[in-house]
C-alpha cells in the first residue's frame, strides 16, 4: 500500500487510510463508517470533522456511499498484483428493533441466553453505531442482569453454563464502553445490585480477565454514582479492591482500582473502611515496586487521602518503609507526585509526629533532607510552602541535626 498512490477520494479524512465502508454525512463529506461513528458516538462530537459545521441529531444519519465503495473495490481488484486485498461488501447496520426482539426472546427463554450473547457480541463488533444501537435498545440492562451476584445461583446443576453466561455478559458489557447515561440506567434498573454483581466477579471470576472487566466497570459506575451510593459503600468492597491491587492482575486494572479508591475515599467514612481493608500497607508495597509515573502518582494521591485520618497515618508509620518510600518519590517522579508526597508528610508531621521516635525516623530515612532540597530546587510554590511549614514545625529537633548535610541545612527556614 505504501508503494501505491491511493486516489485521494478513496481515503478517509479522519484516518487517512483507504475506506472500507464509505458513508456520507449530511454535510456532503464522505468518511469510513468506523471512524465517523467513533467521532460522533464515542467521542461525543457534534460537528463535521472537515467542515466544522455543527450537526443536529437528525444530521448524524450516515448514508452508505455504494458508488464510491464499488469504485474502491474495483481499484483494489486492479491492484491485487501489488498485494492489495479487495475490501469486502459491508453488512447492513443492525436495526434497533432486531436487538429489542433478540433481548425479549432471550428473557422469555433462558436456555437461549448464551446463543443470544454470541449474537450481541457479533453486533457489538460491527462498529460504534451498533454499540449505540445496543445501548438504546436496552441491551445494557439485559447484560447487567446476567452477571451473577449470588454464588449459590451458580452452584446448581447448570452452574457451569450460568457462569459461562455471566462471564460472556461481563465481557460484552465491558467492550461496549457504556455511556454515562447508560451506566446510570444500569445502576437504577438493578437498584444498585449491579455493584454487588461486579463484586462477585471480582471475588470469583473464572479468569483474570473477568476481574479486570469488573474492576474497570466498577470505576465507571462510581464515577457517575450519586453521593448516597458513594457514602454507603460496604467495607467488604474495599477489601476486594485491595485484593485486586495485591494480586497485580494487570497494570491497567491496578490503575482502575487506584482511581476508584481516589474517587471513593473523600466520602463519609470511606477512608477508615479502606484503611481497615488493608489499603495503606498494599499501597506502600506498590510504591516500593513500581517505577511507572502515573501509577506512582495515583498511589500517592490515595495515600494522601488515607493519611487525612488517624488510622491511615498510624498504618503508614507502622510499615517499616512507609516514610522512606514516600520521601524517596519526591523530586523523582513528577510535580504531581512530589506535591502529594509532601502532603502525606505534612499530615504525619502535623498530627502524628508527637513522639521523638517518629521525628528521629524522619531524620534518619532522609525526610528532612528531602524537604530542604524541595525548597532549593524547581518545584511548585505550594509544595515549597508546605515543605517550609513542616520544617518550621519541628525545627527545634531537626535544625541542627548532623543527619542533614550542611549544603541542605543552609536552606533550613528560620522559625
Amino acid at each position: 500500500m505504501d508503494e501505491i498512490d491511493v486516489p485521494s477520494h478513496f481515503v478517509c479524512p479522519i484516518s487517512m487510510q483507504l475506506m472500507r465502508d464509505p458513508v456520507t454525512l449530511s454535510t456532503g463529506i464522505t468518511y469510513d463508517r468506523n471512524n465517523i461513528e467513533r467521532w460522533l458516538y464515542s467521542c461525543n462530537n457534534n460537528t463535521c470533522p472537515v467542515t466544522k459545521q455543527a450537526l443536529l441529531l437528525s444530521d448524524t444519519d450516515l448514508t452508505p456511499n455504494h458508488t464510491l465503495r464499488r469504485l474502491i473495490q474495483a481499484w483494489c481488484t486492479l491492484n491485487s498484483s501489488h498485494g492489495i486485498e479487495r475490501i469486502p461488501t459491508p453488512k447492513p447496520p443492525v436495526d434497533k428493533s432486531q436487538i429489542v426482539k433478540l433481548v425479549h426472546d432471550a428473557n422469555k427463554s433462558p436456555h437461549t441466553q448464551l446463543k443470544c450473547l454470541k449474537r450481541l457480541r457479533s453486533i457489538a463488533n460491527g462498529g460504534e453505531r451498533n454499540k449505540k444501537c445496543l445501548e438504546d435498545a436496552g441491551a445494557l440492562e439485559f447484560l447487567a442482569s446476567l452477571i451473577k451476584k449470588d454464588q449459590d445461583e451458580v452452584a446448581m446443576d447448570n452452574g457451569a453454563e450460568l457462569m459461562k453466561t455471566s462471564d460472556e455478559a461481563l465481557n460484552i458489557l465491558y467492550h461496549l464502553h457504556p455511556s454515562e447515561t447508560g451506566l446510570k440506567r444500569i445502576n437504577i434498573a438493578n437498584n444498585g445490585e449491579f455493584v454487588e454483581s461486579l463484586m462477585h466477579a471480582l471475588r470469583g471470576g473464572n479468569y483474570y480477565q473477568s476481574r479486570a472487566y469488573a474492576m474497570t466497570l466498577l470505576k465507571s459506575i462510581f464515577e457517575v454514582a450519586d453521593p448516597v451510593q458513594l457514602i454507603g459503600v460496604k467495607p467488604e468492597f474495599f477489601i476486594e479492591v485491595v485484593h485486586i491491587l495485591r494480586d497485580s492482575v494487570s497494570q491497567q486494572v491496578s490503575k482502575a482500582a487506584l482511581k476508584l479508591l481516589a474517587e471513593l475515599c473523600p466520602w463519609g467514612r470511606n477512608r477508615i473502611k479502606a484503611v481497615q481493608g488493608g489499603a495503606v500497607w498494599v499501597l506502600i508495597e506498590l510504591l516500593l515496586e513500581t517505577k511507572e509515573r502515573r501509577a506512582c502518582e495515583l498511589v500517592l494521591v490515595v495515600l494522601d487521602q488515607l493519611c487525612r485520618c488517624a488510622e491511615g497515618r498510624a498504618e503508614l508509620l507502622r510499615h517499616g518503609g512507609g516514610l522512606a518510600i514516600v520521601s524517596k518519590k519526591i523530586l523523582r517522579v513528577s510535580h504531581v507526585a512530589s506535591d502529594r508526597a509532601v502532603r502525606v508528610l505534612s499530615s504525619i508531621s502535623r498530627f502524628s509526629a508527637t513522639s521523638s521516635r517518629v521525628l528521629q525516623e524522619m531524620l534518619q530515612v532522609g525526610v528532612v533532607s528531602k524537604l530542604c532540597l524541595v525548597i532549593q530546587v524547581d518545584s511548585s510554590v505550594k509544595t515549597k510552602e508546605r515543605a517550609k511549614e513542616i520544617l518550621k514545625l519541628h525545627s527545634r529537633v531537626w535544625k541542627n541535626s548532623s543527619c542533614v548535610p550542611p549544603h541542605l541545612l543552609s536552606s533550613y527556614p528560620s522559625s
